[in-house]
């Protein structure tokens, strides 16, 4: 599960600012609390990620321990920074859709969404 936070609303500037991710983190512990019951059956971990870049701890945390086990298993050094790449580009689609879901529908807007 990806926690995508929308730090920019006015919801948000209750964090501290001059801590990078304060936002994604806040929301991590939110779902580990939210989730705290669940199955032991189960492995939660909270991915938070904020809508200009920084990442939760548990976040960061997650992806240096599966980038580590694909270069591991692939033999590639290439191949952590190649898997943070997917990852990223993920994220910022989902941005990207989120924004456009909010932009009304006008004619020709379907020209602008087959350019992007």
């Amino acid at each position: 599960m990806v926690i995508a936070i929308i730090s920019l609303p006015c919801s948000h500037f209750s964090y501290d600012i001059r801590i990078i991710g304060a936002a994604a983190s806040s929301a991590e512990q939110a779902k580990r609390r939210k989730y705290e019951n669940l199955d032991s059956s189960f492995i939660f971990v909270p991915f938070g990620v904020e809508t200009l870049g920084p990442w939760g701890p548990e976040a960061r945390a997650l992806f240096k321990e599966l980038s580590k086990r694909v270069i591991e298993s692939t033999g590639d050094p290439r191949a952590g920074s190649y898997f943070g790449q997917r990852i990223s580009l993920a994220i910022q689609r989902g941005n990207a859709a989120s924004i456009l879901g909010t932009v009304p529908r006008c004619v020709g807007f379907e020209d602008i969404l087959d350019f992007i």
